[in-house]
């Protein structure tokens, strides 16, 4: 499992942080009019190893809840200086309606590594990206993690937060003032509140109010004032955490008055929680049911920015979507379809190697109108059944292999939005997991429902 900063630092820090996906000032309108986002982030997987990128990678969404992943989970733009890849990556529109991005200078887990620099990138879309360059943010001999971004009205300027070690001997987060991001103003303490601090994430003039969600010890925790001044900022409200947790990230729901409250777990590592709450002005929040949404496979650290309906569609018509699926258990939403030893089961998120979760729903090989799972990395292999069990087996072209290996896709026989998958030459069977394992099974009591019906997503 990959390490934390927060464990590097003896629980008092984190990994570096995630990015806003906050409201900022700009942002309101389009946020309002069109309810779509776009997430930022970079991947690890727990051994660090296949599955890890320290470049760009971006997902898309109509709720904030369903991602799907841009550019086949594939990075979208890599650093060339510094360190060579990047953490906590953060994406803001700015006034003119263009995006900036900005995310730590570190490629792994190095958290020794001293860079006094933020990467940043100029997009008019997202689809392409300009003006690559670093921005010093200060000449400390210690990092500039997760550096998140907002427009101070007042100010006629850009903040940037980060989190940085400085005289006080511990992380404190720290704001300069830019109009342009090529240069930036002398650094200042933004919030200390005597305790190390990491990972500030903004949202900024709700209800009057501007909210600083941060991670405090192993939790995320809120703190607010109504101004957007250096220092002025209490702490407030109740801590959430699930494990060890950082890298907070608001986001207003796009059809009610609800915001999320993504949240990134290092215990395991890079598994995203989400609580809600009606009013952030209660400090009170509730946790959602992992049912009700998935994050892209691998990401880190995530940043959500909403987005227009138009630039929604550009981003999916210029990066494409995934060509796999992951099929995700209804009543066991921590758990996906994968194999194991060419075995078919449902397991724990994360998992590693992840190819063993992506299959490629193909025409059914018995019958078009059908589905066969190909496997992603052994594609010569399908998943079939075997005295009632699913296995990987490869495909051997005879008509009893291509029968095992066809199901037809159903509504979900515990929820209609989900799916089910009923055999092909035993259609009084249905695929379903028991003490993990997938078999086809008769369905006929309101759990083997449950067992038998999976969310199709990536």
């Amino acid at each position: 499992m990959a390490t934390s900063r927060r464990q590097f630092l003896g629980l008092t820090a984190a990994t570096p942080l995630a990015v806003t996906g906050a409201l900022s000032l700009g942002a309101t309108a389009a946020q309002a009019a069109d309810p779509a986002y776009v997430m930022c982030y970079f991947t690890e997987s727990t051994s660090l190893g296949d599955g890890t990128d320290y470049g760009l990678h971006l997902a898309v969404s109509q709720d904030a809840l369903e991602w799907t992943p841009l550019n086949q989970n594939n990075p979208v733009v890599t650093p060339t200086e510094g360190d060579l890849g990047l953490r906590d990556p953060f994406v803001l529109r700015r006034q003119d309606g263009t995006f900036v991005v900005l995310a730590t200078d570190l490629k792994g887990t190095d958290w020794n590594y001293v860079s006094q620099y933020i990467h940043v990138w100029y997009s008019t879309d997202l689809c392409t990206f300009t003006g690559y360059h670093r921005l010093k943010l200060h000449d400390m001999n210690t990092h500039a993690w997760a550096p998140e971004a907002f427009w101070d009205a007042s100010r006629g300027q850009y903040a940037v937060i980060y989190s940085a070690v400085d005289a006080s001997g511990h992380n404190v987060i720290m704001v300069n003032y830019t109009t342009d991001f090529l240069t930036a103003s002398a650094p200042q303490v933004f919030f200390d509140p005597g305790y190390d601090v990491i990972d500030g994430d903004m949202a900024v003039g709700v209800g009057g109010v501007n909210y600083l969600y941060f991670k405090k010890n192993q939790t995320l925790m809120g703190a607010r004032s109504t101004s957007l001044a250096p220092g002025s900022f209490t702490e407030f409200g109740t801590a959430v955490a699930h494990g060890g947790t950082e890298a907070p990230e608001l986001v207003k729901s796009p059809t009610s008055s609800t915001w999320y409250l993504y949240g990134d777990t290092y215990t395991p590592n890079g598994v995203f929680y989400v609580w809600q709450s009606g009013d952030l002005s209660t400090g009170t929040w509730s946790a959602r049911d992992q049912k009700t949404y998935t994050q892209p496979v691998n990401s880190k650290h995530c940043g959500i920015r909403a987005i227009t309906s138009a630039e929604y569609a550009k981003l999916l018509a210029y990066w494409g979507t995934p060509q796999w699926n992951r099929l995700k258990s209804y009543n066991h939403p921590d758990r996906y379809v994968r194999h194991s030893d060419f075995v078919g089961r449902i397991d724990a998120y994360p998992i590693d190697p992840y190819l063993d979760s992506e299959w490629k729903l193909v025409p059914g090989l018995a019958d078009p109108a059908g589905v066969s799972f190909q496997s992603v990395n052994y594609p010569t292999r399908y998943l079939r059944h075997y005295d009632y069990q699913l296995r990987l087996d490869v495909g051997d072209g005879t008509s009893t292999f291509a029968g095992d290996a066809t199901f037809y896709r159903t509504p979900g026989l515990a929820d209609a939005s989900w799916a089910s998958f009923r055999s092909y030459n035993n259609p009084t069977r249905h695929i379903r997991h028991f003490d993990y394992v997938l078999r086809i099974d008769p369905i006929s009591t309101a759990e083997d429902q449950q067992d038998a019906t999976f969310r199709v997503g990536y």
